[in-house]
C-alpha cells in the first residue's frame, strides 16, 4: 500500500467525545473517553477539528418533538455522540477508498442518522456528503457552513426560487436564515429579511434588499406580496405565512419535522392555493462542493455567533437553543 495513503491512529486508544446517553436538558451532556473508530475498507478516518451545535443537535438531545424517539430510540439515544456536521482532516483510509488520501481537508455532514460529529475522530463512508475544503478556508468557517447553507440550499432549490422573485426569510439572522439570505441573493432574488432590531444591519449586509424588524414593523401590512415565504425558526404562525405569500406561491416551513409538515396537508389554507415545503434537508457531496465553490468566489460567508472548546459543549448547547444566537455556534476539538 502506498504509505501516503495511510497513517496509523492507535484505534485501541480512547478519544474524547461529548455524549448524551439520555434525553433531557443540558445535564445529560458529558465529556467521556470512548474507543477511536477504526475505518472499514470503504471508509475514511477523519480527525475532526471543528463541528457546530445546531437545532438538529439540541432537538435530538431533548427529543423535541416526540417524533425523535421513534427514529433515534424510544427511551434513550441509540447513538449518544451527537453532531451532524464536521470539518477535519483525513488521517487514514480504508483499502477500497481511492477518492481521498491522508491529509485531505474535508467538511460536510456526518449524516443525520449517523451523527458522531462531537468527537475527536469519526469514520465515514468515502462516498459521504462531504467535499474538500478550499485551501484558505478555516476549520471554524467550514464547520459553520454545512447545516445552515446546506439546509437553506435544499429548501430554496426545492421551492425553485429564481431571479426576480420576492422572497421573505423569517429568522434571517440565524444559521439557516443568514445562509438563505445570501443564497437567495446569489440567485438574484429580491430578498426581504425579518429579524430583531439588533440584527437589522447584519441582515442588510448579507444582501437583503429590505429588512423588517418584527419588534416594530407590522408584517401583516405586506399581505400577498411574496412569491416565497421561508420560515426558518418556528416562530412565525402558519396563518401569517399564508397571509404574506402570493396566491400560488410557496411556503417553506424549514424548522418543522416531517410529521408536522405532513399535518399541513390536512389543515386549512383559507382557500388560498399555495405549495407547502418542509421536512428534513437532503445531504450530498455535490451540495458541499457547490458551497465550497461559492465560498471560494466570496459569494457566501458563514456568520458565527460564538466558538466553544469541546469541554464546554454544554454551554454551546445552551447558546444554540437560547433563541438569541446569531448565525452558528461552533465547537472546536
Amino acid at each position: 500500500m502506498d504509505p501516503r495513503r495511510r497513517i496509523f491512529v492507535p484505534t485501541h486508544f480512547p478519544m474524547k467525545a461529548a455524549l448524551a446517553t439520555a434525553y433531557g436538558g443540558l445535564n445529560v451532556i458529558r465529556i467521556a473517553e470512548v474507543p477511536t473508530p477504526s475505518p472499514k475498507k470503504n471508509e475514511v478516518l477523519i480527525r475532526i477539528h471543528a463541528s457546530s451545535v445546531n437545532a438538529a443537535d439540541w432537538r435530538l438531545r431533548r427529543a423535541d418533538p416526540w417524533f425523535v424517539r421513534l427514529v433515534f430510540g424510544p427511551f434513550k439515544p441509540r447513538r449518544p455522540i451527537l453532531g451532524v456536521v464536521f470539518a477535519g482532516e483525513v488521517v487514514e483510509t480504508g483499502a477500497a477508498v481511492t477518492k481521498f488520501k491522508k491529509g485531505d481537508r474535508l467538511f460536510g455532514w456526518t449524516s443525520i442518522m449517523g451523527l458522531g460529529g462531537h468527537a475527536e475522530y469519526i469514520a465515514l463512508s468515502g462516498n459521504g456528503a462531504f467535499a474538500p475544503m478550499p485551501s484558505d478556508m478555516s476549520y471554524t468557517d467550514a464547520a459553520a457552513v454545512p447545516f445552515g447553507f446546506g439546509t437553506a440550499r435544499h429548501f430554496l432549490s426545492k421551492a425553485k426560487v429564481s431571479k426576480g422573485q420576492r422572497v421573505l426569510i423569517y429568522g434571517a439572522s440565524g444559521a439557516v436564515g443568514s445562509a438563505a439570505v445570501q443564497l437567495a441573493r446569489s440567485i438574484c432574488a429580491e430578498v426581504t429579511g425579518v429579524s430583531s432590531s439588533r440584527n437589522v444591519d447584519l441582515v442588510r449586509s448579507l444582501g437583503a434588499t429590505e429588512v423588517l424588524d418584527y419588534t416594530k414593523d407590522n408584517i401583516l401590512s405586506h399581505r400577498d406580496r411574496f412569491d416565497v415565504v421561508f420560515e426558518t425558526v418556528g416562530k412565525l404562525p402558519f396563518k401569517t405565512s399564508l397571509a404574506l405569500v402570493k396566491p400560488n406561491g410557496v411556503i417553506i416551513v424549514g424548522s418543522e419535522m416531517p410529521s408536522q409538515t405532513l399535518a399541513r396537508s390536512f389543515t386549512g389554507k383559507g382557500g388560498k392555493q399555495v405549495t407547502v415545503i418542509g421536512g428534513t434537508a437532503g445531504e450530498s457531496a455535490a451540495d458541499m462542493q457547490f458551497l465550497a465553490d461559492l465560498w471560494q468566489r466570496k459569494e457566501i460567508r458563514p456568520v458565527i455567533d460564538s466558538t466553544y472548546p469541546l469541554e464546554r459543549i454544554a454551554e454551546a448547547h445552551a447558546r444554540a437553543e437560547s433563541w438569541r444566537k446569531v448565525g452558528s455556534v461552533v465547537v472546536t476539538m
